[in-house]
């Protein structure tokens, strides 16, 4: 059969259109041994040829890719988020316009003012620590109170026994004429009593007899108030007895106001330093020496002294301020008079209540209209932003204001009268906001502008 090689084998009547013969294949072999080999001319010209084919292919391959790469580029660059707007040119602290109030400093002495949550309103020679007098009860009351936690409305707290620490104390601040509360062998008196003694009368006494109670020994008790000093941050305090009458216990006006703020926060504390007078057992009626409580806006805190040429006041007073209350904390050190060292210190004080007071006022600082800034796009656009509504705070001449801004996401463009954010003034534990407005159109990016950023 033709196309068959092997006897007796069938083949498709197509086979020998799609292949070549065993004898066909045979011949072609034999042709091409007897073909010459190529020259090296003839290898390099193939050569030459497969070497262009290949880098044309490469170049080909390479302009998809290019083509493809920068598509997704453009793409991604176009369509990834744009950058927020940011509000610039805001000043913070913004300045109440007028000048400081002058104040009635005393002209000896050291004092400072300040209303927490507003600022300072200034101090006099206060950069070195002084002796501190019966102010050091303060801080003594603010251990025990910790310690022994006890609440308004008639609560008097646990029984304390007269030790003889606190027999012995009695005894020699009264030989040297220093303010001490009349005690008696196996006397009790309550928490209450004590805390009141200590800070109405000033009684060094009770300071001993609160040590004794709450530590086990006056150093003990010492090395609490150090620790307390400490976490109040009070860096220029220097405690070396728990009442105040050794001239090594030292502050300085500023470590007061921190610790008068710190203490006024205990509401029993409050409390007692805002009686006029107290009732102990033994002892009977005492006044308290700040005969100023409850006018000028006095609501406490303490008055002592231990020389005739150092009275102290550590005071906090009130006022209420477009339906706000501001609470000043002032202290003065170092004071005498002819009245003797506890009345020049109280009036000094009052003194500076009535001035600092009447400064504080309800100051509007931005209102609608003025412009706060300038929302500011990367691209270069820009537009004016003003507030809402009136922006008022409580505040004095020459008093710096901080404020802060919290913007909202915005999608360009922007339009004139967009609410972008809100403008925040904290003051203390009082909060205002005002919104944020454009005033003019905050135009978009261009599509330059997006594919190249």
């Amino acid at each position: 059969m033709v196309g068959s090689d092997l006897p007796g084998e069938r083949r498709p009547a197509h086979a020998g259109r799609h292949g070549l013969t065993r004898e066909s294949e045979g011949r072609l072999a034999e042709l091409g041994r007897r073909l010459p080999p190529p020259s090296e001319e003839d290898r390099k010209i193939m050569a030459a040829d497969r070497a262009a084919r290949i880098t044309r292919r490469l170049g080909v391959s390479l302009v998809v890719l290019l083509v493809v790469v920068l598509g997704v580029g453009a793409a991604v660059q176009w369509l990834r988020p744009l950058p927020q707007p940011t509000l610039t040119g805001l000043a913070t602290p913004i300045r109440v316009p007028g000048s400081p109030p002058s104040l009635p400093w005393p002209t000896s002495g050291e004092a400072a003012l300040a209303v927490p949550g507003l600022g300072t309103l200034g101090q006099v020679r206060a950069a070195q620590p002084v002796p501190i007098a019966g102010l050091a009860g303060v801080l003594a009351a603010y251990v025990v109170l910790k310690d022994h936690p006890l609440r308004t409305g008639g609560f008097t707290g646990p029984t304390i026994s007269v030790s003889p620490q606190t027999l012995s104390a009695f005894a020699s601040g009264s030989a040297d004429g220093q303010p001490e509360v009349a005690v008696t062998p196996g006397e009790t008196l309550t928490e209450l009593d004590a805390l009141e003694g200590l800070l109405i009368d000033s009684g060094n006494d009770m300071a001993t007899l609160l040590a004794v109670w709450d530590a086990g020994s006056t150093s003990a008790f010492l090395d609490k108030m150090d620790l307390a000093a400490l976490s109040l941050g009070l860096t220029h305090t220097r405690i070396t007895d728990p009442s105040g009458a050794d001239a090594g216990t030292v502050s300085t006006p500023g470590d007061l106001l921190r610790l008068g703020e710190a203490v006024m926060r205990i509401p029993v504390f409050g409390q007692i330093v805002s009686l006029g007078e107290a009732v102990l057992p033994v002892a009977g009626l005492h006044y308290n020496p700040n005969f100023v409580l409850g006018r000028d806006g006095v609501i406490g805190i303490v008055a002592g002294s231990d020389t005739a040429t150092n009275g102290c006041y550590l005071f906090a007073a009130q006022k209420t301020v477009n339906g706000q209350t501001v609470t000043l904390y002032g202290a003065v050190l170092g004071q005498s008079g002819p009245q003797g060292p506890n009345t020049a210190a109280v009036e000094a004080g009052d003194a500076l209540v009535k001035a600092a007071l009447a400064a504080i006022t309800a100051v509007p600082v931005v209102g609608p209209g003025h412009a706060v800034g300038e929302l500011s796009a990367p691209w270069g656009a820009a537009a004016p932003v003003t507030v809402s509504a009136p922006v008022t705070v409580l505040a004095w001449p020459g008093l710096g204001v901080p404020m802060t801004t919290r913007l909202v996401a915005l999608s360009e463009p922007v339009a004139a009268g967009t609410r972008v954010g809100t403008l925040v003034v904290r003051q203390g534990s009082h909060v205002s906001t005002a919104a944020l407005i454009t005033t003019a159109t905050l135009s978009g990016p261009s599509g330059a502008w997006r594919l190249t950023r």
